[in-house]
């Protein structure tokens, strides 16, 4: 099943762990607080379980979506990155 799992997690330390939780079960990170992928049911609720351990005590709101794969396949990306800077030669002729 095809899943988008987002998060605001007030904690550094617990926010960090949830996501090396998400990495651990191959999701994609996204954006800072949102990873998608494709799991089973069992593993989503494995994982469900595991981010609620991880969490006891500490204030946030985690929401796993599931998307159909009608979806999916319909979901548009705008992405933009930066350019890599130019190349600096760094002979300035002073051998």
């Amino acid at each position: 099943m095809r899943i988008l799992l987002i998060y605001d997690i007030v904690s550094d330390k617990a926010r960090t762990k949830v996501a090396d939780l998400c990495l651990d079960y191959a999701l994609q990170r996204i954006q800072y607080s949102a990873f998608m992928g494709e799991l089973s049911r069992t593993r989503i609720e494995e994982l469900v379980l595991k981010v609620g351990r991880t969490l006891h005590g500490h204030e946030y709101d985690v929401q796993v979506i599931p998307i159909c794969a009608t979806d999916w396949a319909a979901r548009r990306l705008l992405v933009s990155r930066p350019k890599p800077a130019p190349k600096v030669d760094d002979d300035d002729g002073w051998n």
